[in-house]
């Protein structure tokens, strides 16, 4: 598998501020990932929305590290392979901010 390019500073703001123009909450930079923490009603929903996030993972080969306890999700999204943020990253985010909204709702 190929390594993806790494995000220019300048388009890693961009594309940071494309993703939280429509995230319920913001996607933050923490230790040079991309991160966000989803509070969810029961663990029954934290854990749907794993399994369906996991779908988008394998489609696109692209994994997060991911947290669950009890109700919530915390993801970090970081592309091992290339050493730091691409648009794998952001790619794969978007995925997992529609089916977010579809069980926080």
């Amino acid at each position: 598998m190929s390594k993806p390019p790494l995000l220019s500073p300048e388009e890693l703001e961009k594309s940071l501020a494309e993703l939280n123009a429509d995230a319920l909450e913001p996607w933050e930079m923490v230790e040079n990932r991309i991160h966000r923490r989803y509070e969810f009603k029961t663990f029954s929903d934290a854990f749907g929305f794993m399994t369906q996030a996991a779908l988008e993972c394998e489609v696109l080969a692209h994994h997060p590290r991911w947290v669950n306890v009890w109700n919530v999700v915390e993801i970090g999204l970081l592309t091992h392979r290339a050493g730091g943020l691409t648009h794998l990253d952001f790619d794969l985010a978007k995925r997992m901010e529609p089916l977010a909204k579809k069980l926080l709702a």
